[in-house]
């Protein structure tokens, strides 16, 4: 006798495994062929499903590219908490600001990070609008969470923040900047060690605290 809820649990098992190799396939043939070089009949092949299988997961290409896309948003998260915990009640800004530096470029310096965001670049003028919402939910909210924390920072007088906004830009430019900008064109070879990207982050936080601190 069959048990209650088995069988719909491993529908829902074997669903979810195949929404995984479509989104897997997919990334390999966006990133490979872009947008418009890639089909659902390819999708469909390289996952090993059906093509209905594919249009039941997702309705078109554009919603299968778009979930792609945004999938990398949801580590912001976790950044955002660290931000909080690092930064709200330190009582040594010399060394924790410095973790979070180098947290913060070696996320961003992801390898899935960085071909999601050439790609969204490339395909920018097709979707204004997922460029938009991903810039949105992840370096702005970044940015967002960031600044308040800044201000925090100010008022307990560990810093001197006048904007805290314009203050949370130039900490985010002077940790990822050099590195992020040679990434976006070094296709998937690694331009940086950890060891270098753990420098440019330290080097990026000495700038920081040159212009914003009080002693």
């Amino acid at each position: 006798m069959e048990i209650a809820g088995v069988g719909v649990g491993n529908e829902e098992g074997r669903s979810a495994r195949k929404r995984r190799l479509i989104m897997e396939a997919a990334t390999t043939l966006f990133l490979r062929h872009g947008y418009q070089g890639t089909s659902m009949d390819e999708v469909a092949a390289l996952a090993a499903v059906s093509k209905q299988t594919v249009y039941k997961n997702f309705t078109d290409k554009e919603g299968l590219f778009s979930e792609i896309i945004m999938s990398v948003t949801t580590t912001v998260d976790a950044f955002i908490k660290l931000i909080g915990d690092k930064l709200h009640n330190t009582e040594n800004l010399a060394a924790d600001l410095p973790v979070l530096a180098r947290q913060y470029l070696h996320s961003v310096m992801r390898p899935q990070v960085l071909q999601m965001r050439r790609l969204l670049v490339g395909e920018a003028s097709r979707f204004p609008e997922l460029a938009r919402t991903y810039y949105e939910r992840a370096p702005e909210r970044v940015l967002t969470a960031l600044a308040p924390e800044l201000k925090h920072l100010d008022e307990r007088g560990l810093l001197r923040v006048p904007d805290p906004a314009l203050a949370a830009k130039h900490f985010a430019f002077l940790v990822l900047g050099v590195a992020l900008d040679k990434a976006m064109f070094f296709g998937d070879t690694a331009p940086f060690t950890d060891e270098e990207l753990d420098h440019l982050a330290d080097e990026g936080v000495r700038v920081f605290l040159a212009a914003y601190s009080t002693s």
